[in-house]
């Protein structure tokens, strides 16, 4: 069962794609459902923000590891979710 609520677990435990799906279903059967207008705007906002990340980070990401390159991610990141 498609329902706001699934999509919400979805999305708190991190799984953005499938909570889209959801909120776009509930749409669907609700035009007029602005919550899950709302939620559609802010993952398909977040996932055009990070649609062509850094591909040298994520390299970098995959192969860290030492302390000094954990922090360096780190506030790559940081500045990358401001």
């Amino acid at each position: 069962m498609q329902t706001l609520t699934l999509a919400n677990i979805y999305e708190l435990q991190g799984l953005k794609e499938e909570a889209l799906e959801i909120y776009k279903e509930v749409l669907k059967k609700d035009p007029n459902n602005s919550e899950a207008k709302i939620a559609i705007r802010r993952l398909s906002g977040m996932r055009k923000k990070f649609l062509n990340v850094n591909t040298q980070m994520k390299d970098f990401f995959l192969k860290m590891d030492t302390e000094v390159e954990f922090k360096e991610f780190e506030r790559w990141l940081l500045k990358a979710w401001n």
